[in-house]
């Protein structure tokens, strides 16, 4: 009897040996997971890596959009927004850098994690995790149907004469590509793909300006608005700003683009990061400003939803630059598709204790790939969706869920700087967020009228 109390007092006080092994080697399964992860695997990026992965992420294929925004915004409105824009998600891009560690020794690898760290941990994830898929998967759905149409465009440009062929056939085509791509373990395995990409948006956004300058401006150009009635003008207002809230969206991202560079006390990984973004930024406005200022003053309301059908001529300049969104959107799938499989990853190992091997990688990434491949070609009038997921998940991650976690981590003097700026991008986004899906949603129901699926 004594011998059994005894040990049972022992086994309070100190673990038995068996249950310190199985400390070590969970402890130790979890490094193992940690260095198989996507995202964790990697810590040796330079500060070039994150300003054309960042440029990547950015720069999508909205900027083609931005100059038809421009025609629903009008002047005054339209370059407010843009530079407002602008400056806004670089702030709240800075608070993400800063807050990456400032917890000294642990590093928040995933945007998540912040949202643990800020809000708790069940709703931290509760809030941040459903935004930031919804974000990440919308995107790969939408350069699924992006790199279809620009496909279609690059083959109905060279080829005017050949038998049509059907969008859901070129969205298969783009698709293949990645059924290969997405097998690339980690963020620094892609960033060949994301260099090509970050160059290629440069360039065609080069191209829409240059074009439309070369062009000329339109006979008769009119500046108005488009709609005759004050109904359709607000919507398609309201349907701009969620277009402009998608072109600045690459904050879903940043964290996991940041946790691939090296960081020590003495040299943190803010400092290449920050100057990574700096870089990105300016390359943005160098894409962003001229394209939709230039291409609005060329072909003023009258300017198509894809600047590059306003330009026809000439032929070969036309189907490079789509090519070149092709290239480009290859780039961006991959980088958004990242922190997806990471997170199906962590899920599938962690949650659901699979053994880490490249057979689960093959399996997930494929299913993942399939997908959104499908829901692409179910609805490929992503414009509207463009402005409703805009508003109701970009607006978030990208406006003011930064600021909120910067309040509540922070927790700045009230009515100081740091406080009124956190709380104007707060309100900014709140407004974003609750107008863009309007905007949206009509542009879907108009569209949906006269839609026949699989086309």
């Amino acid at each position: 009897m004594a011998s059994l109390e005894t040990q049972s007092l022992n086994g309070h006080h100190k673990p038995s040996p068996d249950h310190q092994r199985a400390i070590e080697e969970k402890s130790e399964r979890d490094k193992r997971i940690d260095e198989w992860l996507p995202i964790t695997s990697k810590r040796n990026a330079k500060w070039w890596y994150s300003a054309f992965h960042n440029v990547t992420a950015m720069v999508g294929a909205g900027v083609l959009g931005l100059p038809h925004a421009m025609s629903q915004l009008g002047w005054g409105p339209g370059v407010t927004i843009l530079i407002l824009s602008w400056i806004i998600t670089l702030y709240t891009l800075w608070q993400m850098v800063e807050m990456h560690e400032m917890v000294p020794g642990k590093r928040f690898d995933r945007y998540h994690e912040l949202g643990q760290h800020a809000f708790g941990k069940k709703l931290g994830l509760y809030i941040v995790v459903p935004q930031q898929l919804v974000v990440e998967v919308a995107v790969n759905i939408v350069y699924m149907v992006t790199g279809g149409t620009s496909l279609q465009k690059f083959h109905d440009t060279v080829c005017s004469d050949c038998k049509k062929i059907k969008l859901t056939y070129f969205i298969m085509i783009f698709a293949s590509v990645h059924f290969v791509l997405s097998h690339l373990p980690d963020f620094n395995s892609i960033s060949g793909v994301s260099l090509a990409a970050a160059v290629m948006s440069f360039s065609y956004s080069t191209i829409s300006w240059a074009a439309s300058i070369d062009k000329g401006k339109q006979e008769a150009v009119q500046y108005g608005y488009k709609s005759h009635s004050t109904a359709g003008t607000v919507f398609d207002f309201f349907n701009a700003l969620g277009t402009v809230a998608f072109a600045y969206a690459g904050h879903n991202v940043v964290l996991e683009i940041q946790a691939t560079i090296p960081s020590t006390p003495e040299k943190p990984s803010k400092v290449p990061m920050w100057r990574g973004v700096v870089v990105a930024y300016i390359v943005v406005a160098l894409c962003y400003f001229p394209v939709a200022l230039i291409g609005y003053w060329m072909f003023g309301n009258e300017v198509n939803a894809d600047i590059l059908i306003s330009l026809e001529k000439p032929k070969w300049l036309i189907a490079m630059a789509n090519m070149f969104v092709v290239i480009h959107v290859i780039g961006s799938y991959q980088i958004y598709a990242m922190p997806v499989f990471d997170m199906i990853e962590t899920v599938m190992v962690k949650k659901l204790k699979f053994e880490p091997s490249t057979m689960l990688r093959f399996i997930v990434r494929n299913v993942y790939v399939a997908f959104t491949m499908f829901i692409a070609i179910t609805f490929p009038f992503f414009d509207g969706l463009l402005g409703f997921f805009g508003g109701f998940a970009f607006a978030p991650t990208t406006y003011f869920l930064p600021c909120i976690m910067w309040l509540s981590i922070y927790k700045p003097r009230k009515f100081g700087l740091s406080w009124w700026t956190n709380w104007v991008c707060i309100v900014l986004g709140l407004c974003l967020m609750i107008l863009s899906p309007i905007g949206g949603l009509r542009t879907i129901i108009i569209k949906a009228n006269t839609y026949k699926f699989y086309s």
